[in-house]
C-alpha cells in the first residue's frame, strides 16, 4: 500500500535562516492537520533528536517517521568516515522511532560547488567528476549503505539532484551501475529527474527495481526553459518557479502512478513543496497538493 506523506522543507525549514523558522510543532501539526500520514525527519536537529521525545511528538498527531536526507561528500575521500557516521547516527533515530522501513536519504549538499550550481539544469559531461571521483563517489555510497545496514539493518537510497554531482540520466546510469544493488536504492523525485534532463516516465521504469522511496515534485517546464534560455543558476530557478505545486505541474503524476503500480511500490510517496512568494502560506500549499493527489486516488 502507498502511503503518503511531507517534509519540513515544504515549511521552509530548509530555506528560512535560523530564528524565522516554524517550530517543529507548527510544522507537525500542520503536516497531519493537511491529511498527510508521515514526514521525513527534516534537518538534524530541526525535530527532537531523543528517541522517546520524537516518539511522543509523531505518535499524538499520528504520524509516521519515514526517513531522513543526509548530506555526504562521497567524492572527497578525507570526508568518508564523517558521512558514514552521520549517516549511522541518523539511522539509529530513524529505527528507533520509525521502524525497519525507514529509510536513509544520501545526497550530496546542493549548490556547495559553484559550476553544478551555476549550471542547474544544464549540466554538459565536461562539469562532471572525473572517472577516478566518480568511482570514489560510488565506493563511497556502497561505504555509507553498508555501514547502516550494519549497524541498523536499515535500507540507503540516494536522491539524485540538481546542482549536485548526479543530475544528468548519463549521471545516474553511471551511478546505478556503479553501486550495489543489493545496498544502494534510488529515491526517485519526479521534479529532479525532469530539470536534470530526463524523462521521469522513462526513468521510472528503468530503475524501477532500484526505486526504494519517492518524491512528489512539481516541475514547470515553462520557467525551466526560461532558466535554460537565460542561464539562471540553481538557486535562483526555485525561485522562479521551476518547482511548482503538483496541480500546475507538467509530470503526468497519472502516468507516475500507473507505473509505480506496475513495479509493486509499497513505499511512501513524500511531496516536497519549495515556499515560493505569492502561493500563500506552507500549510495551504500542503493542503492543496494533498488534495491533488486524493485527485489521483491515493
Amino acid at each position: 500500500m502507498i502511503k503518503i506523506g511531507n517534509a519540513p522543507c515544504s515549511w521552509g525549514v530548509i530555506e528560512n535562516v535560523e530564528g524565522s523558522r516554524l517550530t517543529y510543532e507548527n510544522v507537525l501539526d500542520e503536516m497531519s492537520e493537511t491529511g498527510y500520514a508521515g514526514t521525513e525527519l527534516g534537518d538534524w536537529g530541526f525535530m527532537p533528536t531523543d528517541p522517546s521525545e520524537l516518539s511522543v511528538a509523531l505518535n499524538q498527531r499520528k504520524l509516521e517517521l519515514i526517513g531522513s536526507w543526509v548530506s555526504v561528500y562521497l567524492h572527497d575521500a578525507s570526508r568518508l568516515s564523517r558521512s558514514i557516521d552521520e549517516a549511522v547516527r541518523t539511522a539509529r533515530l530513524l529505527r528507533t522511532v520509525g521502524g525497519e522501513k525507514a529509510v536513509i536519504v544520501l545526497g550530496n549538499d546542493p549548490h556547495t560547488d559553484i559550476i553544478r550550481t551555476n549550471n542547474a539544469g544544464r549540466i554538459t559531461p565536461e562539469m562532471g567528476l572525473t572517472a577516478a571521483q566518480f568511482e570514489a563517489f560510488t565506493n563511497g555510497a556502497n561505504a555509507v549503505a553498508r555501514a547502516v545496514k550494519d549497524e541498523t539493518g536499515l535500507h540507503t537510497v540516494f536522491h539524485p539532484h540538481i546542482a549536485t554531482f548526479v543530475e544528468t540520466p548519463d549521471e545516474i546510469d553511471a551511478f546505478v551501475n556503479g553501486t550495489d544493488p543489493d545496498l544502494v536504492g534510488i529515491a526517485f523525485d519526479t521534479a529532479h529527474i525532469a530539470f536534470g534532463g530526463g524523462d521521469p516516465i522513462a526513468a521510472l521504469r528503468k530503475y524501477g527495481d532500484r526505486v526504494r522511496h519517492v518524491h512528489f515534485k512539481g516541475y514547470s517546464e515553462q520557467a525551466a526553459a526560461k532558466c535554460r534560455n537565460e542561464k539562471i543558476d540553481g538557486v535562483a530557478a526555485v525561485g522562479e518557479g521551476v518547482f511548482c505545486e503538483l496541480a500546475e505541474s507538467d509530470i503526468d503524476f497519472v502516468s507516475v502512478l500507473a507505473v509505480l503500480r506496475e513495479i509493486d511500490y509499497e513505499g511512501w510517496i513524500v511531496v516536497e513543496q519549495d515556499v515560493l512568494p505569492g502561493t500563500g502560506t506552507p500549510k495551504e500549499n500542503a493542503k492543496r497538493n494533498r488534495e491533488f493527489i486524493q485527485t489521483l486516488g491515493v
